[in-house]
């Protein structure tokens, strides 16, 4: 067989084979154009328009977020509502994920029991859950405010007072840090035993082994807690709409709980303005995306990789 011809028979067998692989894929790329793509670009679309369901979709330009930013002061609100929640609840629930797993790291008898029943709370979740924590909570009978007073302080008014309503929420959240402590567990168990042998015959002590062996070798986890914790914090909703002391006023007391999904909620499914809602759906996704891009420009320079090439 020529050169010529075996190169025409590599190249039939490869087109075929690529006809075999796009058929393989075709109900992920189907599924993708459908139900992500498709309905993406058409918020960016509806986001320019007067978009209500009801009545014929006309382009108004940027209207929508000219009203965002200098007409609608609930959108500081739930902005300023959900930056205070995302600056407090990350760094805890991050900080709280590592130093439980740190605790539960401990080569004793019936570890594993104390990790199952650490990591239970985790699974918990929706709504049945946030109306425990709000009996938890309840100012005077609540079980929280009962433990306070064991010390002989009055617990604040949780869910009640807008300036404890936020504190509340992260409270809760901690409850569920088990997700996070289990990643960080699987992390600190891949720590070399050798390293930290080396550094107990030059003397250091076990601060210094956790600063300078323990947290370097755990950065990448610690980088993509960061990252999801950040997302995840964005995207607070059902803790607004259902820990509300008024349910006739979602966000309440005093639009103290009115996070950003919540507010963004409201505008499409109470006053069907769905232009303005999927306006303000994309400034959240900027902020989210520019973050977390931020974060991986940064991680550069506090992230280790095993290898040291810091990717």
């Amino acid at each position: 067989m020529d050169s010529a011809a075996k190169k025409r028979r590599m190249g039939l067998q490869q087109r075929k084979e690529a006809r075999q692989g796009f058929v393989f894929v075709s109900p992920w790329i189907i599924g993708f154009l459908v139900f992500t793509a498709g309905p993406l670009l058409f918020s960016l679309y509806a986001s320019f328009t007067n978009y209500d369901i009801t009545s014929r979709q006309e382009w108004i330009g940027t209207q929508n977020y000219a009203t965002m930013f200098f007409h609608d002061p609930l959108f500081w609100k739930s902005l300023h509502n959900t930056l205070y929640y995302v600056v407090l609840s990350v760094p805890l629930t991050t900080l709280g994920s590592l130093l439980l797993a740190v605790m539960l790291n401990q080569k004793i008898p019936g570890m594993k029991v104390f990790r199952t029943v650490f990591y239970l709370p985790s699974i918990l979740s929706g709504v049945a859950l946030y109306i425990l924590w709000q009996m938890l909570l309840t100012p005077g009978s609540g079980l929280i405010n009962v433990m306070i007073g064991w010390f002989g302080v009055d617990g604040p008014a949780w869910l009640v007072d807008p300036v404890w309503t936020k504190p509340a929420i992260v409270l809760m959240k901690l409850w569920s840090v088990g997700g996070g402590m289990l990643l960080y567990l699987a992390s600190l168990q891949n720590v070399p035993e050798q390293l930290y042998e080396a550094s107990e015959i030059d003397g250091a002590g076990p601060i210094r082994r956790f600063w300078h062996i323990t947290v370097p070798m755990i950065t990448p986890v610690l980088l993509f807690e960061l990252i999801t914790h950040l997302i995840g914090a964005f995207q607070i909703f059902q803790e607004g709409y259902v820990m509300s002391n008024d349910m006739n006023a979602p966000g309440s007391p005093m639009d103290s709980l009115l996070f950003f999904n919540l507010h963004m909620f409201l505008k499409a499914f109470k006053v069907y303005d769905m232009g303005y809602a999927m306006a303000l759906a994309w400034f959240l996704f900027v902020v989210v995306i520019v973050l977390t891009i931020a974060n991986m420009l940064l991680s550069k320079f506090w992230v280790h990789y095993e290898g040291g090439d810091n990717r």
